[in-house]
């Protein structure tokens, strides 16, 4: 696995508030690994040709903790697996994180780096 810091580099990356829903809305039964092992997929706003949503991979870290829970919020820098396509993201925007079709979490921008 790539160390955050030359993931970053290499890739730039996406910083994030996200929330995590609790099992209860139908989110995650167990936490986020901290370490940027988790690739979620992500919807971003992209579409496809039939106007389904364009789901993209990200490894995600959690900053300042081990892990996330469920049903907690905390940032999270996320590491884009085709970063060109995210160029469009700005603080601010919402995107929302998937394993499989439903939805587990939500994350609002906070920052994004220049990416390659």
């Amino acid at each position: 696995m790539v160390p955050l810091g030359r993931w970053e580099s290499i890739h730039g990356i996406v910083r994030a508030e996200l929330r995590l829903l609790s099992p209860a809305e139908g989110g995650r039964q167990t936490p986020v690994p901290g370490k940027g092992v988790l690739r979620p997929l992500w919807d971003i706003g992209r579409r496809t040709a039939a106007g389904d949503p364009d789901l993209l991979v990200a490894r995600i870290w959690v900053e300042s903790a081990l892990a996330l829970p469920p049903a907690a919020t905390g940032s999270v820098r996320l590491g884009p697996l085709s970063p060109a396509l995210w160029r469009p993201l700005q603080p601010g925007m919402t995107i929302t994180m998937h394993e499989g079709r439903p939805t587990v979490g939500t994350a609002t921008i906070i920052e994004t780096s220049n990416v390659r």
